[in-house]
């Protein structure tokens, strides 16, 4: 198992990276990606910050650990650009927070995030059925949550999905 979709405390998650790396260690997972959340304010800082941490602890854990961001709530139109500027930045994984049924995410990011190649789709629950084709020849993954809120369109991510 992995999961390419974590937060810590740099955004809205409760652990330091090194207790969220050991934690999913002992849980048994192979692979964990830190991906907090960002915007054009923090992008670079963050990355930065991720990688560091990555390059310092990776050697003396038995988990393989990513240095990734996740783009939230940016306006559809910056997304490629704060796509390119993650990925200069040496995100390994970029993941963007997309159109929810529980969130007032801008109409446009989940195709904006597919157009501009990015590796994860998070909670895509008003995603369609043609950007869930797009997704699929881009080679994006499209999320399905086990938070709740963003839960509760799992379904129609899934009939998307396989549609």
């Amino acid at each position: 198992m992995i999961d390419l979709h974590t937060h810590t405390f740099a955004s809205d998650g409760d652990l330091a990276p090194a207790e969220l790396v050991r934690r999913a260690e002992a849980a048994g997972l192979a692979a964990i990606a830190i991906t907090d959340h960002a915007d054009a304010s923090n992008l670079e800082r963050l990355v930065a910050e991720t990688a560091a941490f990555v390059r310092a602890t990776q050697p003396y854990v038995g988990i393989r650990i990513l240095a990734g961001v996740e783009l939230t709530h940016v306006p559809p139109g910056q997304v490629a650009e704060l796509v390119r500027r993650a990925r200069s930045a040496g995100a390994m994984l970029v993941v963007v927070h997309g159109e929810t049924i529980s969130e007032p995410v801008a109409p446009g990011t989940n195709r904006a995030a597919i157009e501009a190649g990015i590796d994860v789709l998070a909670h895509p629950g008003l995603v369609t059925a043609e950007e869930a084709r797009l997704a699929a020849a881009k080679g994006v993954l499209l999320e399905v949550s086990l938070r709740p809120s963003h839960g509760m369109a799992n379904s129609r991510v899934v009939a998307a999905a396989r549609e």
